[in-house]
């Protein structure tokens, strides 16, 4: 008798069935994961289940959480990870407060010891739940198999709304194995304590309104915010309405688009000049989807010494905690906006204000000065938007290449940014692009990362391989780690301290990438860096650019630290007509 021909046994369901019948209930696309002991009843489930999701296997687990941050990022859909038990639960936790500080929708299930065995110091026994609890929205473990279908809608939803963030299930093994006595389950939830202020006040809006009406210097700061609630539509609309200046945070750019006339760029440590100089000179501030973090606001009693403050943002917690302000609105941006779109009043003149910013934007641009003897990575990064038409989804790691990603490629969609802000994780780069490709996989997405960054987390070459993802890497190659040299070199009297990665410290990166499968390509002369950037974007599949670029070049302009954002240094000459 066949293997077709045999009679089909009905199996009696279990808690791993019920997890994955829940998971394809909440539309989940996607899954990154990798199997282990406690996960194993998972994994068998998805193996005879056979889903309609796709599984990605990363090679580390932080490559797990990476990637579904990247995936959330560009889809504005929750990322969803699986774990195991000990280690596999811990080495999440980076991608975790990532997730946190950033806002990103994730939904992570790690594998636990049995419940039997919980506080023993059982073999891969970790403390999940003490070791998330302040780095997530809300976290679980699972003491019932037939609290596991609401207990995984529930997290889906409160990972989604309001601020977005992570919520983590902790799943004991023998709940997994479980099997169940009835084959229905409740879904239905309820929680009084959890229910975000999503439409504004109107009574704030007409007061916010009221004092843009006198105000004779408004500006616009745009955040992240902006992005997650799907508002740049009606940014672009207030800002025209009432021809507002426009700064966009790090995690805000693209949310205004950069090549519209009245955007100044970025804003903060290493934002433009006029961007800053209108945060400090500006009399009335208006905050959408900012939290007014430090590397914005530089020194806090010097930030927008002359500003009356509003603030709009979905997390209450935000409102007030860094910067006093006047007119506090909990709102969706997008709510809030449309209310504001609603409102009509005759505006004091501006003109005056608005050709200042200007001014300041047309003469004091990002510069840079290109050597001869070496790549400019200010240019290279420049080059790389002319060559993708600014349509690329851009994906950097932290250090200096993420700040010239920020400055040198103009984002004008608002999710085609990614990057880790508030947490500035190193090795974030390579899995998150991988993430993204998934996301947009009909789209080109380019991951810039530096030399140090990419070290970290490059084992997930293998992953972009085996998926045959086709991301573009470049490898901003300075041979540092080069915002800490930056740092070292201005402040440290030149004392580089375990800084420099020249003199065979780092790994011949071609080499990696081919030993992996993936086409590696060299440029250290601008004269070839076009034609190098057309055979890479042109080739079907994943490729690795190593660009050897000035060694020693900074991120400028700069705000030292304890500074005002008016006290930039690094700040070219006027451009000359």
């Amino acid at each position: 008798m066949s293997t077709e021909e045999m009679p089909k046994i009905e199996r009696q369901r279990n808690g791993a069935d019920l997890f994955v019948q829940s998971l394809i209930e909440a539309d989940v696309e996607v899954v990154f994961g990798y199997p282990g002991g406690a996960v194993l009843p998972i994994y068998d489930a998805l193996y005879r289940a056979k889903p309609n999701f796709k599984h990605i296997m990363c090679r580390h687990e932080q490559g797990l959480i990476h990637g579904a941050e990247g995936y959330a990022r560009v889809t504005g859909k929750p990322g969803v990870v699986i774990a195991t038990s000990g280690p596999g639960g811990t080495n999440l936790i980076t991608g975790i407060a990532d997730a946190m500080i950033d806002s990103l929708p994730i939904v992570v299930f790690t594998g636990q010891v049995s419940s039997a065995f919980i506080g023993s110091d059982a073999f891969q026994e970790a403390d999940i739940i003490g070791l998330t609890t302040p780095i997530t929205k809300h976290n679980y473990q699972v003491q019932d198999v037939n609290d596991l279908p609401r207990i995984i809608k529930e997290a889906f939803h409160i990972a989604t709304t309001g601020r977005k963030g992570p919520v983590v299930i902790d799943l004991p093994k023998n709940i997994a194995e479980e099997f169940l006595e009835k084959d229905s389950f409740e879904t239905d939830f309820y929680l009084p304590g959890y229910q975000p202020t999503i439409y504004p006040n109107q009574l704030q809006i007409q007061r916010l309104l009221k004092e843009l009406q006198i105000s004779k210097r408004p500006l616009l700061l745009a955040g992240a915010g902006v992005k997650f609630a799907d508002a740049s539509k009606e940014l672009i609309a207030f800002a025209e309405k009432y021809q507002l200046p426009v700064v966009t945070t790090l995690q805000g750019l693209g949310a205004f688009p950069e090549t519209h006339k009245q955007a100044l760029g970025m804003g903060g440590m290493h934002g433009s000049y006029a961007a800053n100089k209108a945060i400090q000179a500006c009399d009335f501030l208006i905050n959408i989807g900012s939290r007014f973090d430090d590397r914005l606001t530089g020194n806090l009693a010097k930030f927008a010494p002359n500003a009356v403050i509003a603030h709009i943002d979905v997390d209450s917690a935000e409102i007030g905690k860094n910067i006093e302000t006047k007119y506090p609105i909990v709102s969706d941006a997008k709510e809030a906006l449309l209310k504001l779109l609603d409102g009509e009043m005759e505006q004091t003149d501006i003109s005056e204000w608005v050709e200042l910013t200007q001014s300041n934007k047309n003469n004091f641009p990002f510069w840079y000065q290109r050597k001869e003897d070496s790549v400019s990575p200010q240019w290279l990064i420049e080059e790389i938007y002319y060559a993708t038409k600014g349509e690329a989804v851009v994906v950097t790691d932290v250090g200096q290449h993420q700040m010239w990603a920020g400055q040198f490629y103009k984002y004008d969609q608002p999710h085609n940014f990614v990057t880790s802000g508030g947490l500035g994780t190193m090795g974030f780069g390579l899995p998150a692009a991988l993430g993204a490709q998934i996301g947009r996989p009909n789209e080109t997405v380019v991951a810039i990362l530096g030399d140090g960054g990419i070290q970290m987390t490059s084992q997930e070459l293998a992953t972009i391989k085996d998926y045959n993802l086709p991301v573009k890497i470049v490898v901003i190659n300075n041979e540092s780690l080069g915002m800490v040299r930056q740092w070292q070199e201005i402040i440290y009297e030149e004392r580089y301290s375990e800084s420099l990665l020249t003199e065979g410290r780092n790994p011949d990166f071609v080499k990696l990438a081919e030993s992996y499968g993936v086409k590696g390509l060299r440029v250290s002369d601008e004269s070839k860096v076009k034609e190098i950037l057309k055979e890479a974007f042109d080739f079907d599949g994943p490729v690795l650019i190593d660009a050897r670029v000035t060694h020693k070049e900074k991120v400028f302009p700069m705000v030292p630290a304890g500074k005002g954002n008016d006290e930039m240094i690094g700040v070219k000459p006027p451009c000359e007509e």
